[in-house]
């Protein structure tokens, strides 16, 4: 469950290491994200030498909780911790590499350029 002032790390190589969930993109009433969400965040941490800038605002998907997710089946899938990648206003990611697993149920939701980039999807 990802709320606002949570901090997430960054799975792709957009240029940011770490950022700060401010707001829940979807309803007015809506607290948490979960994985396929898409956040609106504040760049907090970033890597030298690269385009992105500390405090820029940018919108992020949620590809990583460390809140278990339990699929139709019955499984429950659980991380380490809570990951993102930095997204533009049309859904395709900034980077051009995703670091580490991420969920099949992204292809529901859209997001098959960041599967197609995915080393490992459970």
């Amino acid at each position: 469950m990802i709320q606002s002032q949570t901090f997430l790390n960054i799975a792709d190589n957009s240029g940011a290491r770490k950022i700060m969930c401010i707001r829940v993109v979807g309803t007015t009433y809506q607290k948490y994200a979960y994985i396929g969400d898409i956040i609106i965040a504040i760049i907090k941490e970033v890597v030298p030498n690269t385009k992105m800038e500390k405090s820029e605002i940018v919108r992020a998907v949620v590809i990583r909780t460390s809140k278990e997710f339990q699929r139709d089946d019955g499984m429950r899938i659980r991380s380490d911790d809570n990951a993102a990648i930095i997204i533009d206003q049309k859904g395709n990611p900034k980077g051009t590499r995703v670091f580490g697993p991420v969920l099949q149920e992204l292809r529901q939701w859209n997001f098959t350029k960041i599967i197609s980039l995915a080393p490992e999807v459970l």
